[in-house]
């Protein structure tokens, strides 16, 4: 440890993100969409004029959020952007979760929660997932000091209902419910149209994921006014410019192609469900999925020893070594033919 360094960064702990590797893999880790972006974003890529750099971009990013909320169906003053969902999410435990009462979460989540607390020294409580591991919503307390969770829930994949969420956020009235939907696209319920209910409820989401742009960094939030307000205070606080002009044409032209996001989300689903029966009859438990991947453990085959032989077979997977999850792979959805390669190799690996 540096001398250098100020007591809280000798205390943290940084979140491990997927391997990026150098070597050719079928890299089926870190939740990449196996498609490309939408043909607009390579003609933005081409054509953008290289003079606009020499300026900062609009500080409001304007025709994003203008964009995001057309297609929300909600006012471009309740959209918020980033530099990807986790600096939103980063800049909403600022502006949200400092009431000295404990954050709730469920204990098997997106790891990154845990790290903001420890950063912006936010006390949690973690609750446990129900017996077919998914999120249990009842279990969220109104004496909290802000609910966070994601839906679909990662790593484990489920989703709740709207109705669900409204359930939650009828008894949670006095903190806000931060629900991350950096997965809601390849199956599962929206909350956004509960914004105009409850003021309290604040809905991030990616472009990373169903839009093919995780080499982008670009987020979002949608929420009451009260709350976007909040994230502006921040993130003015912090950089005034957080997305570049490159990157909110770039996000513009992704929303506007429909066709190809429907046409990406709906073969990830496709290879999805094909992949979960090709591994249920290998013998894996295969957890329900809404998202773009796969958790799965095999009763006579060690986790941790599949990865391995799945590496030495040029098939880079996701295996969290906790305690929780140590027995669990985490499967992104490739494409059909890195599927068929993924299924191929561990038939060889569990006979």
């Amino acid at each position: 440890m540096s001398k250098f360094w100020s007591p809280k960064v000798r205390e943290l702990t940084p979140y491990v993100p997927g391997e990026q590797p150098r070597e050719r893999l079928i890299k089926l880790n870190t939740n990449e969409n196996p498609y490309p972006p939408a043909p607009g974003v390579e003609a933005v890529l081409r054509e953008f004029p290289a003079d606009h750099l020499r300026r900062y971009p609009d500080p409001e990013s304007r025709g994003l959020r203008e964009a995001l909320a057309r297609e929300f169906g909600v006012e471009a003053e309740q959209v918020f952007v980033g530099n990807g969902s986790d600096e939103v999410l980063a800049l909403a435990f600022q502006a949200f979760f400092g009431h000295g009462r404990p954050l709730e979460m469920p204990a098997i989540t997106y790891s990154f929660y845990p790290v903001y607390c420890r950063l912006y020294g936010v006390e949690r409580r973690t609750l446990p997932l129900d017996a077919e591991w998914r999120i249990d919503l009842e279990a969220f307390s109104p004496q909290a000091g802000g609910a966070i969770f994601a839906n679909p829930n990662a790593p484990t994949g489920h989703g709740h209902e709207r109705a669900a969420i409204a359930g939650l956020l009828e008894r949670l009235t006095e903190s806000v419910v931060l629900v991350d939907e950096a997965y809601v696209d390849f199956g599962a319920e929206s909350a956004v149209p509960l914004i105009d209910r409850f003021p309290n409820l604040l809905v991030t989401g990616t472009f990373s994921k169903s839009r093919s742009l995780a080499g982008l960094r670009l987020g979002y939030a949608v929420g009451s006014r009260e709350l976007i307000e909040g994230l502006e205070r921040v993130k003015d606080s912090f950089n005034s410019y957080p997305i570049d002009s490159l990157a909110s044409a770039i996000g513009i032209a992704a929303l506007e192609d429909r066709e190809h996001f429907d046409a990406c989300r709906t073969a990830v689903i496709t290879t999805r469900e094909r992949t979960r029966t090709r591994l249920e009859g290998l013998g894996f438990r295969v957890l329900p999925s809404q998202s773009n991947f796969l958790l799965v453990s095999h009763p006579g085959q060690d986790a941790a020893q599949l990865f391995v032989g799945l590496r030495e077979r040029g098939i880079l997977v996701r295996h969290f070594n906790t305690e929780a999850l140590n027995g669990w792979l985490r499967l992104s959805i490739g494409t059909e033919d890195e599927m068929d390669s993924l299924v191929e190799a561990l038939e060889g690996l569990c006979h």
